[in-house]
Parts: structure tokens; C-alpha cells; sequence
């Protein structure tokens, strides 16, 4: 079964997760200047099968879109443009970003390693993939 990807996008780095063959676990996968995203992805679905794209929709509390949505529908169109073979689907990402700092502070990491702001980027594209896979049978 081909892969899945999530894009936590931001307007300097993109995090991105990936799903197991079977679409059971996501990992994370990397975390790249949101310049480069689109080469990143030519790249990688080159070498592996993906049929589809999860993308992170940033929203307030109360549920409207935050500002970067607008960058994000722009990114949708693109992907869709530049994939045509994958389905594109978003995600609201709210809450990602702290459960991401959440889970750094558990792993026991150094402050230095919290700092690192690409790993919270991979680690929120990771919780909003798995959080797509749990949330029931997909296409």
C-alpha cells in the first residue's frame, strides 16, 4: 500500500511525517526550508510510493483559519498541481504545535534539543499523521 505525508507547513521550515507501508505508525521524517518543499518531494516520491498528502490547516481556538491559512490553500493548489496522482486532504493542526513541545519535554531531551525548532516541526507533522490514521479508515 503506497505511503502517506503529512506537511505541518510554516513560512521557513515544513515538517513532515510519513506513514509505514501499511499505514499503521507515523515517523517522522524531516523538516526542510519551505522554499525547498516541493524539490524535497519530488525527491522522495521518486523514490517511494505515496498516494496522498495530509496537510496541517492552522486555526484559532475558535475555529477560524489563522493568517498562514491562506499560504497553506496556496500550497494545497500547488501540491495538487505538481501531484495530480495524490489525493490532498487537510487536517486541523491546532494544539500540535504544544503537544509537540509536550512530548520533547517527556523524552527527557537537553535544552538545547528542545530548541531545536525542525524537530518540533517533524514531531508536529508526526502527531497530526497519526492523529489522521487513528481518526479512521481512509481512502
Amino acid at each position: 500500500m503506497p505511503r502517506v505525508i503529512a506537511i505541518d507547513f510554516g513560512l521557513k521550515r515544513t515538517g513532515l511525517a510519513v506513514t509505514d507501508p501499511l499505514r499503521i505508525i507515523a515517523t517522522a521524517l524531516a523538516t526542510v526550508p519551505s522554499e525547498e518543499l516541493l524539490d524535497h518531494l519530488r525527491t522522495y516520491l521518486a523514490k517511494e510510493q505515496v498516494d496522498g498528502f495530509v496537510v496541517g490547516l492552522p486555526k484559532y481556538l475558535d475555529g477560524k483559519p489563522m493568517e498562514i491559512a491562506t499560504n497553506v490553500q496556496a500550497l494545497l493548489e500547488v501540491l495538487k498541481k505538481t501531484f495530480p496522482h495524490c489525493w490532498v486532504e487537510t487536517v486541523d493542526e491546532r494544539f500540535t504545535s504544544s503537544m509537540a513541545q509536550q512530548t520533547l519535554l517527556a523524552s527527557g531531551k537537553g535544552r538545547m534539543a528542545r530548541r531545536d525548532k525542525g524537530q518540533l516541526d517533524r514531531i508536529s507533522a508526526t502527531i497530526i499523521l497519526q492523529g489522521w490514521l487513528e481518526s479512521g479508515p481512509k481512502r
